[in-house]
């Protein structure tokens, strides 16, 4: 697909997951399982005490399997939740614990839980380029929530999670658009530490 400047973001969100939604659950299987091991390297030599991941929704990567890991490194667990349709925040969770349903299609932790700030996020997103820039679904829930962090002094680790099919040649990102730190993909990982915004 050719993409200038005037590309909208609709279009490449379109044209990205609609790859993603080709692959075959084979395919879909064997790639999440690529991309949770690059993750789980990346993550290896880091400290951290809380990290943050998401249920999968539709043909998303499954990230359990590393969150699975930040848990066995003693790291606390935490999901998005939306304290209305706007705000969302990220709230503890442990194997177990009762999930409600949210928007999207998804669950989340139940309001009792305790909101905390992770140190490392990993970050759902419709398509990708090489300089970090993203598109997610639509909403900027995440451009919002970080930038709300970083405004507040704090900074978390922000590593994408996607097929590499997600990839297009070149996001037209805009001044509130937050950059990653890192992408994991099934076929690569892709480090943006030294230009992330």
């Amino acid at each position: 697909m050719l993409v200038t400047s005037a590309t909208p973001k609709s279009s490449l969100r379109a044209t990205a997951l609609a790859r993603r939604d080709d692959l075959s659950p084979e395919a879909r299987s064997a790639g999440s399982a690529a991309i949770a091991e690059g993750a789980i390297a990346l993550l290896e030599p880091l400290r951290f005490d809380c990290v943050s991941g998401f249920l999968p929704i539709r043909s998303e990567c499954d990230p359990g399997p590393i969150l699975a890991h930040a848990r066995s490194k003693g790291a606390a667990i935490a999901l998005p939740a939306f304290l209305d349709p706007v705000t969302m925040v990220f709230r503890r969770y442990r194997d177990g614990d009762a999930l409600v349903a949210a928007g999207f299609g998804t669950r989340e932790p139940h309001a009792d839980a305790p909101a905390v700030q992770p140190d490392v996020m990993l970050v759902p997103l419709a398509a990708f380029d090489r300089s970090g820039s993203r598109i997610g679904y639509g909403k900027g829930h995440y451009d919002r929530t970080i930038a709300a962090m970083r405004k507040a002094g704090h900074r978390p680790l922000l590593i994408g999670l996607a097929f590499s099919v997600q990839e297009v040649d070149r996001i037209p990102a805009e001044t509130h658009d937050v950059r990653l730190d890192w992408l994991v993909s099934d076929r690569e990982v892709l480090g943006f530490r030294d230009h992330a915004a």
